[in-house]
């Protein structure tokens, strides 16, 4: 069946003329009815034009397609793609973080493509303006719907399906690699039996023969590395020797760079006839990567792939690969999921990854299916090689998964109680029997009426109620005498900012106390739960040692806790040892997540002074500044370096460079035009002064004087808190949004003491601007 008989208006959407036998078996369901579809395909058999054929339904009926994609490099890979329908008139939109979104171009996009972890965090924020497009969707098509498999990102893929269906009920197109049980996740989105697809074997373009192969465990990780690696070189020899090709997955960037460098090495020694020295076109075209590690590899036969590089170099390597310049390519598991390249010979060197956050970790067996799917070269091969290597003590495991495959699991209990609280908060549920009916639209509940036994399905409403009881017990839940539930502050916090409960539970904690400082909030961000399974390796203990010293605020913390510690109290002066940098991004990135929201916590159940702490600890890991630097990167335009260099010069704050102008910040080494933005930049952000009024210099013993304290905004209007003390002890403390000025009370006593000290402090809860201090004191005489 030809393509542009099939649907002929949208024949330019696809880069082939003619569907494939699978393709042609599942296209009347998918653009001739509305039910929803779940297939289930061999890996490289096509299931993309699936995807694309959902879409084009949706479009010519003038609705909006949201596509559901597995990792964040492929959602940019989708872009890239299918600029085939922005070429059509339709507008194709990556939804990507906080800071970046464009609510008005996702409003209005025809195709909306998102990770899970986006569209949960877009649906908990549904009535807002920002993300309110989430809920106007007509088709959301899940790619890889077997990442409910996933014991971290399941449960998330998951609650946010039952939510939309929740919110806008549209039509699901689920697509997946192949499973045992697809007739489980098709009742759980009402796909009937003739829109229930399970394509066998033989839908694979080409066969493919799997198996395990062992290696010697030794004592050394780092060489059992090379020990695996020499295996599958083994394994991918002969192939390569018959113009075949080989692509190795490896666990880390470095590795497939490091694994790359020893092949060429290997293969040379080995004497094995590739690369492409000779190929004057190619060298020259060698010579326009971008990477140079990667620049030398590639003359060799040899190449990584990873989602580090950039656009340009992969784009460059996957189109040699696939026109057989490259013979052995190292790639991370980027390559497995979305793109289509496929080679005769598969081979997973690593069964395991380090992951900042998790420690070792295996990886799934969903995913060591979707790297063993791609042997095979269509056109080229009449058979594919697939081998995991691994250690014997793994082996009959393996083998038995290739043997019978996998059955997706729901992994919704692990997180129920913050699954549950997100449902509340939002205000889907609303009462005890709205929790019984979520229930029933998860895939948990599916799965475990179909395995009760394993799910234990006959206590599975007692275990909700349990989990409901628990969030009441534990502050985040409301329950009237009626069985109405509501969030409170706390469980709208904790949905909001996608924390664990135990997490939000500790923010609460040390908003509580009555003295808080930098060493206490970098403590609990350290000791959160979303580091549980940061590991500390024994190569970065004396680094950790030396950032701390004898610190014993940290006392408390595990090993990885110190680890976290030790990171984030380094970047707040950019100054992380070599040894903990292999980690820092990751948790950094995440720590500065939590940050802003246990500001939010500090704003709303301590006060402005305590958030206004936090945001400047937060600035200060993230640009890695001083305390006098850190007010300048509230200015747009002015960077680490800049603030730092300014600092230097006396100008620490935003209303210091206003008062500065253009011409001094031209003297102190910014071009013309650069220093006019940013005093530009810098004369929106507020400037503040404090005067006392009619506040005496003397009170008599006895006497007391209500007075005022006057503060004044010459700049941008923002929120502050102001809180006047006397002696230390406070007085007065009130937030407000100051776009002009405000007034406090100061009530002036004839005490025992010989004078009188206030003070009023001006904090910025919201941004890293450092409190200003006005002080007077008032003489007893």
């Amino acid at each position: 069946m030809k393509v542009a008989d099939a649907i002929p208006e949208f024949a330019d959407a696809f880069d082939f003329e003619e569907f494939n036998a699978m393709q042609r078996e599942a296209l009347p369901v998918i653009v001739e009815t509305d039910h929803n579809v779940v297939a289930s395909a061999p890996t490289a058999s096509g299931k993309t034009a699936l995807a694309e054929l959902a879409i084009c339904k949706t479009l010519r009926e003038g609705g909006t397609a949201l596509f559901i994609a597995p990792m964040r490099a492929l959602t940019n890979e989708k872009e890239s793609e299918w600029e085939r329908f922005e070429e059509m008139g339709y507008s194709v939109y990556v939804v990507t973080g906080e800071r970046d979104l464009n609510p008005r171009r996702a409003r209005h996009a025809d195709v909306l493509v998102m990770t899970p972890e986006k569209v949960d965090s877009a649906t908990r924020k549904h009535d807002s303006r920002r993300y309110d497009f989430v809920t106007d969707v007509d088709c959301v098509i899940i790619d890889e719907v077997h990442l409910l498999d996933s014991e971290r990102r399941g449960g998330v893929l998951e609650v946010t399906v039952s939510r939309l269906r929740r919110l806008c009920d549209p039509r699901f197109v689920a697509l997946s690699a192949t499973m045992p049980n697809v007739e489980d996740v098709a009742a759980w989105l009402d796909a009937p039996p003739e829109a229930t697809f399970a394509f066998g074997d033989d839908y694979r373009p080409v066969d493919l023969q799997t198996g395990v192969k062992t290696y010697t465990h030794g004592e050394n990780a780092f060489a059992d590395k090379y020990r695996r690696l020499y295996r599958a070189l083994d394994l991918a020899e002969p192939h390569i020797r018959e113009d075949g090709q080989a692509l190795v997955f490896v666990a880390s960037r470095q590795d497939a760079v490091s694994a790359a460098a020893k092949t060429r090495d290997e293969l040379a020694e080995r004497d094995v006839p590739v690369g492409s020295r000779g190929d004057y076109d190619f060298h020259t075209e060698a010579k326009e990567l971008g990477d140079d590690r990667l620049r030398k590899a590639v003359l060799d036969g040899v190449a990584f792939h990873h989602a580090g590089l950039s656009k340009a170099d992969r784009d460059r390597i996957e189109t040699w690969f696939r026109e057989g310049k490259i013979s052995i390519l190292f790639s991370t598991s980027t390559l497995a999921w979305g793109v289509n390249l496929p080679a005769r010979c598969v081979i997973v060197r690593d069964t395991k990854y380090h992951d900042p956050l998790e420690g070792e970790v295996d990886i799934s067996p969903l995913d060591l299916l979707q790297m063993l799917g791609r042997a095979g070269r269509p056109g080229y091969d009449d058979v594919g090689y697939g081998w995991i290597v691994c250690d014997r003590s793994d082996a009959d495991r393996y083998r038995r998964l290739l043997r019978e495959g996998t059955e997706i699991e729901s992994h919704l209990a692990a997180d129920l109680d913050a699954h549950l609280n997100a449902e509340i908060a939002m205000g889907t549920v609303d009462d005890l029997d709205d929790v019984l009916s979520w229930l029933e639209t998860t895939y948990y509940y599916v799965r475990a009426a179909s395995e009760p036994a394993a799910y234990d399905f006959e206590g599975l409403r007692d275990r909700v109620r349990e989990t409901l009881e628990s969030l009441v017990d534990r502050g985040f839940v409301e329950m009237g005498d009626d069985l109405a539930i509501q969030a409170t502050s706390l469980g709208r916090l904790a949905s909001k900012y996608y924390l664990r409960l135990s997490t939000a539970t500790a923010f609460h904690d040390l908003a509580q106390r009555d003295r808080i400082d930098v060493d206490a909030i970098l403590e609990t961000v350290a000791a959160a739960a979303e580091f549980d399974s940061v590991s500390a390796r024994q190569s970065e203990a004396d680094a950790v040692d030396a950032v701390l010293g004898d610190a014993d605020g940290e006392a408390a913390l595990d090993d990885g806790g110190r680890k976290v510690l030790a990171i984030l109290q380094a970047s707040t002066s950019d100054s992380i040892p070599s040894d903990l940098r292999s980690d820092a991004w990751i948790i950094r990135r995440n720590a500065l997540r939590l940050l802003a929201a246990l500001r939010e916590f500090l704003d709303r159940f301590s006060g402005p002074r305590a958030a206004n702490l936090s945001r400047r600890l937060e600035a200060r890991i993230e640009h890695g500044v001083s305390r006098d630097a850190v007010s300048l990167t509230a200015i747009d335009g002015v960077g680490a370096g800049r603030a730092s260099k300014l600092a230097t010069g006396g100008l620490s704050r935003p209303a210091d460079l206003v008062d500065a102008g253009a011409a001094e910040l031209t003297n102190a080494g910014l071009a013309e035009g650069v220093a006019e933005r940013v005093v530009e930049a810098a004369a929106d952000l507020p400037d503040i002064s404090v005067s006392w009024d009619d506040l005496p210099d003397t009170v008599a013993p006895g006497d007391s004087e209500m007075c005022e304290v006057r503060v004044r905004n010459a700049g941008g209007g923002a929120r502050v808190g102001v809180r006047v003390t006397v002696n230390g002890v406070e007085m007065h403390e009130k937030a407000a949004y100051l776009t002009d000025e405000t007034t406090a009370p100061i009530g002036v006593f004839g005490a025992d003491a010989d004078e009188l000290d206030f003070e009023v402090e001006v904090s910025f809860p919201e941004l890293p601007i450092r409190p200003v201090v006005a002080e007077r004191v008032v003489r007893v005489a």
